[in-house]
């Protein structure tokens, strides 16, 4: 079993521009918010920052801007021990930026400027080919242009390597080859934009993972917040996973922690319920803490939750 794992993250990398708001405002209103604050994030570059804190061996392949917010991203995760040298510029593109509005419950609503982001191609991933052939697992995510996610796929099962894909910002009518995966994670809202089935119950949740599954997906880990996650194999057997409790800061980031997590024990062969909640605690601590990237947790205050709820039981 590899203490460390080695992980690819194929991604996003963004500057946050993050706002608190006492609600999130209608159409038309104007509401004074506080607490103003630019952070590191992009679902990629999040996901690589909490692979590397929780032990993984990280490589990123992705592009950002000739800019201010693209030498500060790149430095930041450089900091943080994560391979950038596939990290490539974009003259002719702004680095990715995400506008972030966090209510008073800690739930948040995001618009994302893609710039560099949409600039990575698939012939980019073709020329880093020696990069999956490396890896343990490979996460992918969708902030990235679609052929391109697929042309990561396609090299990652060419070269044996694990494939999660976090289906996020979620789409329907995803293309089923996108789906066909070694784990398949998406929270309930995007599960049900991609499947077009709702997320209710354990029934309904169940449904949803088979159509992934049908889709070509080997196993589906289901985010569901306070309902902690369900996981469904390709031959219909299924468990759930339940939540850590937290007090909640800032969900933002929770989904990033959470596949970070699922990749590093996947990549130490742990059996998939043990990695789930593994993950489960690493985004339940994501939760409690302003930010994207600086909610990332590491290996330390995941366990430290997960020895907590053991001795609450």
């Amino acid at each position: 079993m590899p203490d460390k794992p080695r992980i690819l993250v194929v991604g996003s990398i963004n500057m946050d521009l993050v706002v608190r708001s006492p609600h999130m405002p209608a159409p038309g209103e104007t509401v004074l918010g506080s607490g103003f604050v630019t952070s590191p994030g992009g679902k990629g570059a999040n996901q690589a920052v909490a692979v590397a804190r929780l032990g993984g061996q990280c490589t990123f392949l992705g592009r950002i801007g000739q800019d201010e917010f693209g030498r500060q991203l790149k430095a930041g995760m450089e900091k943080e021990g994560i391979d950038c040298s596939k990290v490539l510029e974009t003259p002719d593109a702004p680095t990715g930026v995400a506008i972030i509005i966090v209510d008073s419950k800690g739930e948040n609503s995001i618009v994302v400027a893609s710039g560099a982001n949409h600039r990575l191609t698939p012939d980019d991933v073709f020329t880093c080919e020696e990069l999956f052939d490396s890896a343990d697992v490979m996460l992918v995510q969708l902030e990235l242009p679609l052929p391109t996610v697929r042309s990561a796929i396609d090299l990652a099962r060419k070269h044996s390597c694990k494939v999660i894909l976090d289906p996020a910002p979620a789409q329907a009518n995803l293309p089923r080859e996108l789906c066909r995966v070694d784990i398949i994670s998406p929270n309930a809202h995007e599960a049900e934009l991609i499947t077009g089935q709702r997320s209710l119950d354990e029934k309904s949740d169940k449904l949803i993972a088979a159509e992934l599954i049908a889709r070509g997906a080997k196993a589906v880990v289901l985010k569901l917040g306070s309902r902690g996650s369900m996981v469904v194999m390709a031959d219909q057997h299924f468990y759930t996973v339940p939540p850590f409790k937290v007090s909640v800061v800032d969900t933002t980031a929770a989904g990033d922690a959470f596949t970070a997590a699922l990749a590093v024990a996947v990549g130490q062969d742990k059996p998939l319920r043990e990695a789930t909640t593994f993950a489960n605690a690493a985004g339940a601590f994501a939760c409690t803490v302003l930010g994207a990237q600086a909610a990332m947790p590491t290996l330390n205050n995941v366990s430290a939750l997960i020895r907590d709820q053991q001795s609450r039981q």
